[in-house]
C-alpha cells in the first residue's frame, strides 16, 4: 500500500518544465542554462521538508563585424610606348563598398613622343609645331621672340599671322586675360601720369602768378 501512494505524491508533485520559464523537480535538483531566463528548481523530501531556489539571468549580446574592404583594380599599359596611365578608385563605407577604374590618356606625353619621332624623320619645323600645341611652350616661344609656326610661316611673318588670328592661340584665354590686365595697367599708369602734369600745371601757374603779382609790387608807388 505504500509503495502506490509514494507514486501518487511523486505524480502529484511534479510539474512540467519550459524553457526559458520556470522547472520543478523532487527528490533532486535542476538547473536550466539559458540567456535571459528565470529558473526555479523545487527539492521535496520524502520526509515532508522542501528546499526553493529562484535563479534571474539576463544575457545580451550586440556584435558587429565591419564588411570586406573594396579594392580598387588596378590598371596597366601594356607596352611602354602607349600613353596610357590607369586610374582606380575605391569607396569603402560600413554597409557598402564600391570601387571601378579607368584608362586615361596623357596628352603631353603624346606630343612629346610624335615631336620626338618628327625630329628624328629630319621634320624640325613640324616637330616644334607640335610641341607649341601646348600653351606653355607657345608662351615660351613668344616671349623668346620665336613665334610658333603657323600655317607654313615662321619668324615675323608668324607673329603677324598669330596677332591677326589670336583667337586660335592654344593660351587664348590666358592670353586675353593678360591683354586685359596689361589695358588696366595702362589705363592707371596714364591716370597717375595725367594727374602729375596736371599738378605740375597748377604749380606752374600758381608760380607764374607769384612771379606776376611780385612785379606789380616792384612797379608800384605809394601815393603822396
Amino acid at each position: 500500500m505504500k509503495t502506490p501512494l509514494i507514486l501518487i505524491m511523486l505524480l502529484l508533485l511534479t510539474s512540467a518544465a519550459f524553457a526559458g520559464s520556470t522547472q520543478t523537480n523532487t527528490s533532486g535538483s535542476n538547473t536550466a542554462i539559458e540567456g535571459g531566463y528565470t529558473s526555479t528548481a523545487t527539492t521535496t523530501y520524502q520526509s515532508g521538508s522542501s528546499s526553493n531556489s529562484t535563479t534571474s539571468n539576463t544575457t545580451n549580446s550586440n556584435t558587429r563585424s565591419a564588411p570586406p574592404s573594396s579594392s580598387a583594380p588596378s590598371f596597366n599599359s601594356m607596352t611602354q610606348d602607349v600613353c596610357a596611365v590607369g586610374v582606380s578608385v575605391g569607396v569603402q563605407t560600413f554597409g557598402i563598398g564600391i570601387s571601378g577604374g579607368k584608362h586615361a590618356i596623357d596628352k603631353n606625353c603624346e606630343r612629346l613622343k610624335l615631336a620626338r619621332i618628327l625630329n628624328d624623320f629630319g621634320m624640325k619645323v613640324a616637330a616644334v609645331a607640335i610641341l607649341c600645341q601646348d600653351e606653355r611652350v607657345f608662351e615660351s616661344m613668344i616671349q623668346a621672340g620665336t613665334p610658333c609656326p603657323i600655317d607654313g610661316k615662321i619668324g615675323k611673318e608668324a607673329k603677324q599671322l598669330w596677332s591677326k588670328y589670336d583667337h586660335e592661340r592654344p593660351d587664348y584665354n590666358t592670353y586675353v586675360k593678360r591683354m586685359d590686365d596689361r589695358k588696366k595697367a595702362d589705363e592707371e599708369e596714364q591716370k597717375r601720369i595725367t594727374a602729375e602734369l596736371e599738378a605740375m600745371d597748377k604749380a606752374k601757374a600758381e608760380e607764374d602768378r607769384k612771379k606776376a603779382n611780385a612785379e606789380k609790387m616792384k612797379d608800384w608807388k605809394h601815393p603822396r
